[in-house]
């Protein structure tokens, strides 16, 4: 009971009073003098009924004990608005299975580079450290600086929050209460090694796509490779997840950003994931195969969505927001970099989003460059500073026809995709026309590049996102559900932002949560 007390209380006196119901403002003592039993004794002044105020959090007592054997070193405790915290510093290696358990006053702290298990290479050969790290929900964890966190090739993280209780990626500032709407970069990222195939392999000669092509992690002093030739390999699952003020530049101008996946395989689960004003891209995935099902991404400074060498992965509700005068393109796909004809040739599906640019003027919303295949369907683009092209496509690799190529799916697909934007398409490089790209995107079904968009809350359907009719995106992979509307929220699907997210001025989801600015109390 003392936690749902604390819950009631802090959310009550953060909102305004109107947001509560009227059930949870009600006090005693103030319905006037009542007299039980009169035996003409005078009735007691009645006690005033005290103003609610947060309950701040006290630390814990102390770290709990782990099953790795380094263990956790007691750090002392931080303070901030919602209270004190005590510190449990992570191991520079987990070495051993570990639970991370929610404790009450407890956070856990990211000193530098943490590794999940030691890399078993690019080919499981029986030798693998196995360990596998899991984080029970509601657990906080911070860092700063050049502090991130790596999940080794053949090792798992099982980071499983809840819609109530998600798991938080944070920097220290954000737990003293010191960041602003433009804070950002105050620690690296979560990073997830895995074994599937990669492209433009660090090791010459390497043929892509197989296990001697390997990547490394951009920035990491010490080698972080990724890679390999096992489609279905498993990072293990990420699930409501927060990760907030990421993007640390870790060496020259390689910085992470909130989640970056490398070589990641379809036996990995992530879905409920809100990256929060990264300094760099908000997410970045480099290669790999798998799934994606409900990502939002708040205020990131380069792309929102980057997806490259030779990723293919499915994405369904989908939430891009920037910042008002902040950030590049929502999505950047693949790079013109001499190395289009490698295979696996990338292929981002992308079903249910909703796009909102509002950085700085740029010279486009969306690239789709480097001879990659990509699908919009169901989806929302508005450009909400007046003077950036929604579309740009890059090279004549990118547009040619099914089979023209190793690997090649054909030009993009764009269905069920309408566009609030004042110029909707520009020329790209490599000769590619914005009269090209307009015919790619007329020749899709019930796109729209006149649209005005009807939102409301910056990211919810209104009537004219609601009257478009639906691509079956069941069409182009198994993963997708056939949804009601086009957009990441729309009616009985509106809802799934709720709980486990964050609110800023850039965009508020749901009135019973804190803002990013602060951490939850429970």
């Amino acid at each position: 009971m003392t936690n749902l007390h604390r819950s009631l209380v802090l959310g009550c006196s953060a909102l305004a009073l109107a947001s509560c119901g009227a059930d949870e403002i009600v006090s005693p003592g103030t319905g006037g003098n009542i007299t039980i039993n009169n035996t003409n004794t005078p009735a007691p002044t009645p006690t005033p009924t005290p103003t609610p105020t947060a309950t701040l959090v006290t630390p814990a007592a102390g770290c709990p004990t782990i099953s790795d054997p380094v263990g956790l070193t007691d750090s002392g405790t931080i303070n901030g608005p919602t209270g004190e915290y005590r510190v449990c510093t992570l191991p520079s290696r987990f070495t051993a299975s570990s639970t991370l358990p929610y404790i009450e006053g407890l956070l856990y702290r990211i000193d530098g580079r943490v590794d999940v298990g030691t890399d078993g290479g690019p080919v499981d050969t029986g030798a693998d450290t196995d360990v596998e790290l899991t984080i029970e929900p509601g657990v906080i964890l911070f860092s700063q600086g050049s502090g991130w966190m790596n999940i080794n090739r053949g090792n798992t993280i099982q980071a499983n929050g809840t819609a109530s209780r998600p798991i938080i990626f944070t920097s220290r500032d954000n737990v003293q209460g010191l960041n602003t709407i433009n804070s950002s970069g105050q620690w690296g990222g979560l990073v997830l090694s895995g074994r599937a195939p990669v492209t433009d392999c660090i090791a010459p000669g390497a043929t892509p796509g197989t296990a001697a092509c390997e990547r490394q992690v951009e920035g990491a002093v010490q080698p972080a490779l990724f890679g390999g030739a096992t489609s279905d390999d498993s990072s293990g699952s990420l699930q409501f997840v927060q990760l907030r003020y990421s993007g640390f530049v870790l060496s020259g101008d390689n910085e992470l950003q909130a989640l970056t996946t490398g070589g990641v395989g379809s036996g990995t689960t992530i879905n409920n994931i809100m990256s929060y004003n990264s300094s760099d891209d908000g997410v970045e995935f480099f290669g790999g195969r798998f799934n994606v099902r409900n990502l939002i991404v708040v205020g990131a400074e380069d792309d929102s969505l980057d997806t490259d060498t030779g990723a293919k992965v499915n994405m369904q509700n989908v939430i891009a927001i920037q910042r008002p005068n902040v950030g590049d393109t929502i999505i950047e796909a693949d790079s013109n970099n001499g190395l289009e004809e490698q295979t696996p040739r990338q292929k981002t599906q992308i079903s249910n989003a909703t796009f909102i640019h509002n950085g700085a003027e740029q010279d486009q919303a969306i690239r789709i460059r480097g001879g990659t295949d990509f699908a919009i369907v169901n989806s929302v683009l508005v450009d909400a500073t007046g003077g950036t092209p929604c579309l740009r496509l890059d090279l004549p690799e990118t547009i040619r026809a099914a089979g023209a190529g190793p690997d090649e799916d054909g030009p993009p697909v764009f269905a069920s995709f309408v566009m609030d934007c004042a110029t909707d398409f520009r020329d790209g490089s490599g000769g590619v026309t914005a009269a090209q790209t307009q015919a790619i995107f007329d020749g899709g079904s019930n796109n729209d590049a006149a649209f005005t968009n009807t939102l409301t809350m910056t990211f919810v359907n209104g009537s004219n996102e609601n009257g478009v009719a639906v691509f079956d995106p069941k069409a182009l992979a198994a993963f997708f559900n056939t949804p009601t509307n086009i957009g990441a929220a729309y009616p009985g699907n509106d809802t799934w932002v709720q709980g486990w997210t964050c609110n800023s001025a850039t965009v508020t989801f749901d009135s019973n949560v804190t803002d990013c600015s602060s951490l939850p109390v429970y």
